[in-house]
């Protein structure tokens, strides 16, 4: 690690991103402690005061309602609020090097729950239905995974965040709006895919949503899956959807736990690990949903343990916001977790 830093640091690195908070919230929250620091914060600008005046310069603003005080900071690639693991981040100038991490090479782990299929193909959404799981064992699980593995076709679920013509597909789904034009298929590539365990009802605590959609919403969703799968911008007939569809048989053993599996694979960008799980279960003669998605690797940043955790950075913050001193600083002014962050990142 390089006894001197130069300021404001340009750099990439990357976080271990928790469960439940989106991306960006995340980023929103570590901003404060990331402005506060000297290894973002640009010497030359002027910075707040406590009474909300810019000192030096005359004390201007950097523009009606701007914050120039805040460090320029940014993502590449979002991570749903359900997965968790490495999430790839950049500063100051270091942000224009952000796109090439939509654009390569990640790992995934993710543990799927038979018998039941969700509207947003993981345990965040609601229950669309419940299937029978019989049959569904270890084996039957490796047999399956084949079929998923090399280069394949997806078409991305209708509860995604991808855009056309700049709203989000779940905004479609939400609002029973028919899509402006077809969503093509796309080719992505499993490099990689492998069964980790196979684990029966009894041995695990994972359990379906609570919530379930209601038989209109249930049938306006099928018409919208129908719609983007087979490309199509108009939303079908009721009675289109229904001709095609056979309902699931529910399962014989309502009060037995249905077994989970845990696979990881490394895939290529655009690939829905989601819908890779969604289609298993289909593949199994029952259904599944994402219950816990990690990413372990983008690019060259691969999740180990961390020494300096995302919780770590929060507790500074915390402390920051309290007003409460933060001993620690080393020869060189730094504080723990800008030594320890200096020591990982990647500087631009």
């Amino acid at each position: 690690m390089p006894k001197a830093a130069k300021t404001p640091l340009s750099a990439l690195f990357a976080l271990n991103k928790p469960t439940g908070i989106p991306s960006m919230t995340l980023l929103n929250r570590l901003q404060p402690l990331f402005s506060a620091s000297a290894l973002f914060r640009d010497p030359n600008k002027p910075q707040q005061d406590d009474s909300g005046k810019r000192g030096g310069r005359g004390g201007r603003r950097g523009g009606r309602g701007r914050r120039d005080d805040k460090v320029k900071m940014g993502q590449g690639g979002t991570l749903d609020p359900l997965a968790d693991g490495v999430l790839v981040v950049g500063t100051n100038a270091a942000t224009k090097s952000l796109s090439r991490f939509l654009d390569c090479t990640k790992e995934y782990r993710a543990i799927g729950l038979v018998g039941c299929s969700t509207d947003s193909y993981d345990s965040q959404g609601k229950r669309v239905r419940t299937c029978a799981w019989d049959g569904v064992n270890r084996q039957s699980v490796e047999d399956a995974l084949a079929r998923f593995r090399g280069e394949i076709e997806q078409t991305p679920p209708i509860y995604s965040a991808l855009k056309m013509d700049g709203k989000p597909l779940y905004e479609y789904a939400r609002t029973n709006t028919p899509l402006p034009r077809p969503i093509p298929p796309r080719k992505v590539t499993v490099f990689s895919l492998e069964l980790v365990r196979f684990v029966d009802g009894a041995e695990h605590d994972y359990a379906y949503p609570e919530d379930e959609l209601d038989e209109p919403a249930r049938k306006e969703l099928e018409r919208l899956e129908k719609m983007v799968k087979e490309g199509r911008t108009e939303v079908p007939a009721e009675d289109e959807v229904a001709a095609a569809s056979e309902p699931a048989p529910t399962s014989t053993e309502p009060t037995a736990r249905p077994p989970i599996f845990e696979i990881k694979m490394t895939v290529s960008s655009g690939t829905y690990v989601r819908s890779i799980v969604h289609d298993l279960g289909l593949a199994l003669g029952s259904a599944a949903h994402v219950v816990k998605l990690t990413r372990t690797r983008q690019g060259e940043f691969v999740l180990d343990p961390p020494e300096a955790s995302t919780a770590a950075l929060e507790a500074q913050d915390e402390a920051k916001k309290s007003g409460t001193e933060v001993e620690g600083r080393d020869a060189d002014g730094w504080l723990e977790w800008e030594r320890d962050l200096l020591s990982k990142c990647k500087e631009v």
